[in-house]
């Protein structure tokens, strides 16, 4: 518990122990009982939810946030807040992306436009404890009114929940407000398409060099995540003498033990492989399209378009998603998703398809059986 502590000058101390049982003493100055007796019970609050490690009630986060900066060092300074924490949307936000340089660039992009949105809605200077669940729900509203898609919506709320997530370890507000919020990202199957071996051949064909041709054949038929683990791939990665391939993948590479995986030399990559290997003079498989400011879906979408096939949704993805879905017609599922890299779960939820092949083989054996008739027919 902490004490008043009267000096004869007329000033007053709040005093208490730590958890190291260490004597900690802010200065108030020459304030009223009163004024006194209810920073002691704000101090007491503060302390219990160090001690706790659950967030401080609403009333004393917005005391603690309309302090003067001087007052707001002295508590800093025994331990019952983070020193330099803003308490403010605009501040707080910029800090937060700015702590997490360990994210990867696509991640970066992702909050980079959750912070937009946000900013633009409630304002730089908005006070991150005045925001409500239900200022929360409106922002989702807004992000519809803005045009964007329901998985974009739903995945910029996982991201704001997630900013907000650490607003509540910092103290800085005593509840998410956008905890409520719908962020699983929803399966839509109208974007998925299969793409044919037919279809594939003839963008090959249209590719405008052998790295891009190698980029479409290693998305289709090697199943690798473009750009990511397309760029990652070095000649050394690959063994023709027991035709396996290392795939390095950046994606995966938090979950333990998953930061690569080996992969066949599917011989529908060899040629193209032969190719690229006699005009390369890099260590890596593709090394004219390395910059980050290469668009590779805008590229492909050209590259469709010459050869006069559908532009389907997704490209890469549906590129690795057909690969994945034709292997499975021959190897077990385990086996088709080490090699792709993913889980069972996320293969049967966002890769596996049903195609035309699927149907034409079970009316064809469907046709092999006799129908046997009933003894009364």
């Amino acid at each position: 518990m902490a004490s008043i502590t009267k000096q004869p000058n007329g000033r007053k101390m709040i005093q208490f122990y730590d958890t190291d049982n260490i004597r900690k003493t802010i200065r108030l100055g020459k304030v009223s009982m009163a004024m006194a007796t209810g920073f002691r019970v704000k101090v007491e609050n503060l302390f219990a939810s160090k001690v706790t490690g659950l967030p401080v009630d609403r009333e004393t986060a917005m005391w603690v946030t309309d302090l003067d900066p001087k007052m707001k060092m002295k508590l800093a300074k025994v331990g019952l807040i983070k020193a330099g924490m803003a308490s403010t949307l605009g501040p707080f936000l910029d800090g937060y992306v700015a702590m997490r340089s360990d994210v990867k660039d696509a991640t970066a992009t992702v909050y980079g436009h959750t912070v937009r949105n946000l900013k633009e809605y409630f304002g730089v200077e908005k006070r991150l404890i005045d925001i409500t669940k239900g200022d929360a729900d409106k922002w989702r509203i807004y992000l519809r009114e803005e045009g964007l898609a329901d998985n974009t919506i739903r995945r910029r709320s996982g991201i704001a929940k997630q900013f907000f997530i650490h607003a509540e370890k910092e103290q800085l507000i005593a509840s998410n407000p956008f905890e409520d919020l719908a962020a699983a990202v929803q399966v839509n199957r109208e974007r998925e398409f299969f793409v044919t071996r037919d279809i594939a051949k003839k963008v090959i064909d249209k590719a405008p060099d052998a790295e891009w041709r190698m980029i479409i054949a290693l998305s289709r038929y090697g199943g690798l995540r473009c750009p990511s683990e397309i760029l990652r791939l070095r000649w050394e990665d690959i063994d023709r003498e027991t035709d396996r391939v290392l795939v390095t993948s950046p994606k995966t590479e938090h979950h333990a033990g998953k930061d690569s995986r080996v992969i066949p030399l599917f011989p529908e990559l060899v040629p193209y492989l032969d190719e690229c290997y006699e005009l390369s003079d890099s260590e890596y498989v593709i090394s004219r399209y390395r910059s980050s400011e290469k668009n590779f879906r805008t590229r492909l979408e050209r590259i469709q378009k010459r050869a006069k096939v559908p532009q389907w949704p997704k490209p890469f993805h549906n590129m690795r998603a057909s690969r994945e879905t034709e292997l499975c017609n021959d190897f077990p599922e385990h086996v088709v998703c080490a090699w792709l890299g993913n889980s069972v779960r996320v293969a049967r939820k966002s890769y596996l398809q049903v195609t035309d092949d699927h149907f034409e083989k079970a009316l064809r054996k469907a046709q092999r059986q006799p129908v046997k008739m009933s003894e009364n027919e």
